[in-house]
């Protein structure tokens, strides 16, 4: 049997009256890869908090190597050997490489050897199989190599046991082969490696084992050549789960309900967030927009819902031009463009409000007088609740009490109810488990058969290609073509997102007609 590198002991921690861990008990082994999965609230991050030195434990042990340890601090972890590279990076983006990664550092110098240091991260680069530029600045670099950055400050400060969070979520395939192959390299040379995803696929190929979580308590632990994401979701979930969610078959509308001519958008410095965009979007369909994040999805939802103005070209809807309508006229006009923000709770919902008020938000301008009607608020977050199964005490509890999942279907929930024609959806499923990602592709799905035209944006290429009628590749501001998911891989989608091809034009009439 394989050395255990991490024991963890009946380890609990309580927020208030939520009992996030009970008695908590798993064991990492040296040179292997187990996958941390779980529904949204299962205790996932917190137990990874606490193995970090982010949160204290109320209860229980940590052994790192047959030792005891009890952390008060991340530096006290990484001191064990332990390092968590977090979903949002931790990295200072005027800095370059090497400066990020010798932070918190103590040399007694006030300077810094950059040639010492870099033999180092040569020596670290040569050993697990990766490459940066010690000298580049961080705002220059992908995601892809910023994540290598955050991977190299740990095992620079001595990690050994190396925790990702959801570290494929904006990935390409491409990029994800690159840091699965790294991986590997490290748990050739005897690294720990605990990765939280919700990507079934992605545990099956990458992991050894795979740990289930389900409402703060173990549910069990398996080798993942001895199950299926059949019986990982069942584990999940405590029931039977279906994990297919067929695209709806719709005839999409004669003419296209959006259309999209010659679009260029300036950022903030100057340059063209987009350039050039042009595409249809037909009633009773799904289109998928594909890219690196930062790649124009962004400019493209606002300048469509009003929030940004356009330099050039034109945005019809029912071919009328929304560009010179303020988000309110496009509003009034009957022109429901109803936007699923990035940020749930910042863009999308008021974290310190309860149900009842998220949803008065967005319907307050249709009030009369200087009083809102608080009981049309009520009548409408209780029809909400009900329609779209949201688990929760009451119409009153404050949304950022509630999981992921059930903050996700108040926000789109409350968006549906306005009974759009069109839906942009911008990353519904970001950060949401296998379960709450079905039950929001099925509210998509029910709102393609009512004949809405919906744009989706999304990072997991699987969910896209398995619900969108056509997928749209953005790169650097620009389009790249347009597909059909049934006629086209990953691979070639994600060779579009890095901008290394384009689609030919016969793709571009693939979808429902």
């Amino acid at each position: 049997m394989e050395q255990e590198a991490v024991v963890i002991k009946d380890l609990s921690k309580s927020f208030g009256s939520v009992q996030a861990n009970r008695n908590i008990s798993i064991d990492v082994r040296r040179g292997e890869i187990l996958a941390l999965l779980g529904e949204n609230g299962s205790g996932k991050s917190t137990l990874v908090n606490m193995l970090a030195g982010i949160y204290a434990p109320e209860s229980g042990s940590i052994f790192i190597n047959g030792k005891e340890y009890t952390f008060s601090s991340p530096q006290d972890a990484i001191a064990a050997g332990i390092g968590m590279v977090h979903q949002h990076f931790k990295l200072v983006e005027v800095m370059d490489a090497l400066e990020n990664i010798t932070l918190g550092e103590k040399n007694g110098s006030f300077f810094i050897n950059r040639r010492q240091i870099k033999n180092k991260i040569l020596e670290l680069e040569k050993t697990y199989g990766f490459s940066i530029d010690p000298d580049q600045k961080i705002y220059t670099m992908s995601v892809s190599q910023k994540q290598t950055v955050e991977i190299i400050k740990m095992l620079y400060h001595g990690a050994k046991v190396l925790i990702l969070d959801e570290p494929t979520a904006v990935l390409t395939p491409q990029e994800t082969d690159t840091l699965f192959d790294i991986l590997r390299g490290m748990k050739k040379q005897g690294c720990s490696i605990i990765i939280i995803t919700h990507k079934l696929g992605e545990v099956m190929r990458i992991s050894d084992r795979v740990t289930v979580l389900r409402k703060g308590k173990l549910s069990g632990t398996v080798n993942t050549a001895e199950t299926t994401q059949q019986q990982l979701a069942e584990m999940m979930v405590g029931s039977s789960l279906s994990l297919e969610v067929k695209r709806a078959k719709v005839q999409r509308t004669a003419d296209p309900m959006l259309e999209v001519n010659q679009l260029v958008v300036r950022n903030a410095n100057g340059g063209k967030a987009l350039n050039g965009v042009t595409f249809n979007l037909y009633g009773g369909e799904i289109l998928g927009v594909a890219g690196i994040v930062g790649s124009g999805q962004k400019e493209l939802c606002e300048t469509i819902t009003g929030m940004t103005k356009a330099e050039k070209g034109s945005v019809l809807f029912c071919k009328e031009d929304l560009l010179d309508m303020t988000p309110l006229e496009i509003k009034r006009r009957g022109v429901r463009m109803n936007f699923v923000p990035e940020d749930r709770l910042g863009m999308g919902l008021v974290a310190g409000m309860d149900i009842t008020d998220n949803v008065l938000l967005r319907s307050y301008n249709d009030n009369k007088g200087i009083l809102v009607d608080r009981s049309i608020g009520k009548e409408k977050a209780e029809q909400i609740v009900e329609r779209y199964d949201i688990a929760t005490p009451s119409i009153h509890h404050i949304v950022k009490q509630l999981s992921g999942g059930n903050i996700q279907k108040v926000l789109l929930g409350r968006e549906l109810e306005m009974q759009p024609k069109l839906l942009i959806a911008s990353y519904p499923f970001r950060g949401l488990d296998v379960g709450a990602t079905n039950t929001i592709m099925e509210m998509l799905n029910k709102q393609k058969e009512k004949g809405v035209a919906i744009l989706l944006i999304a990072e997991d290429l699987d969910q896209m290609c398995s619900l969108c009628d056509r997928v749209m590749v953005m790169h650097n501001g620009e389009t790249m073509g347009v597909v059909n998911p049934e006629q086209s891989s990953k691979e070639e989608i994600g060779l579009m997102m890095m901008g290394e091809h384009k689609a030919d034009a016969t793709h571009e009439a693939g979808g429902t007609k």
